[in-house]
């Protein structure tokens, strides 16, 4: 068999396992196994085309994947809702046990809430903000909170 189809279905493979799976991976494999065709092509003998391959392939790794990780880390949203945790809140409609939650103001937002406790808190009492949990704040009695 020619050497050239092993580097050429090496480069192949290695190319559409990239493809699949999106991680960079492998593609400094199959770069390493472009240049070795490439040097195969120039007349290159076989016993020099792996040591070409694994040298080719650590070098472009170690060049270049600090760069393309950098270039392509994804950084996560902010959407500053977090601002209100540790905030205080007055209690605008009470939160009760039964009813599972009822509504704060923070920071000039409207906001639903429940008790990290579980307990009731009437309406103009003032909360301490403990956390978010999806689109409701979990409060805590601000008399509870500095004892």
């Amino acid at each position: 068999m020619q050497t050239y189809i092993v580097w050429a279905t090496l480069f192949v493979v290695l190319c559409i396992v990239e493809a699949n799976t999106a991680n960079l991976m492998t593609i400094w494999f199959a770069a390493g196994a472009l240049i070795t065709l490439i040097a195969v092509a120039l007349g290159v003998p076989p016993v020099w085309q792996v040591p070409i391959f694994i040298v080719s392939s650590l070098i472009l790794l170690a060049l270049t994947r600090p760069l393309v990780k950098k270039k392509l880390s994804v950084k996560g949203e902010k959407t500053n809702a977090d601002r209100v945790v540790g905030k205080t809140a007055i209690v605008r409609e009470s939160i009760t046990h039964d009813k599972f939650s009822g509504t704060v103001t923070v920071a000039g937002q409207v906001w639903s809430a429940v008790t990290s406790d579980g307990s009731t808190i009437d309406e103009g009492e003032e909360v301490v903000v403990e956390a978010i949990e999806g689109v409701k704040l979990v409060v805590a009695s601000k008399n509870k909170v500095e004892v």
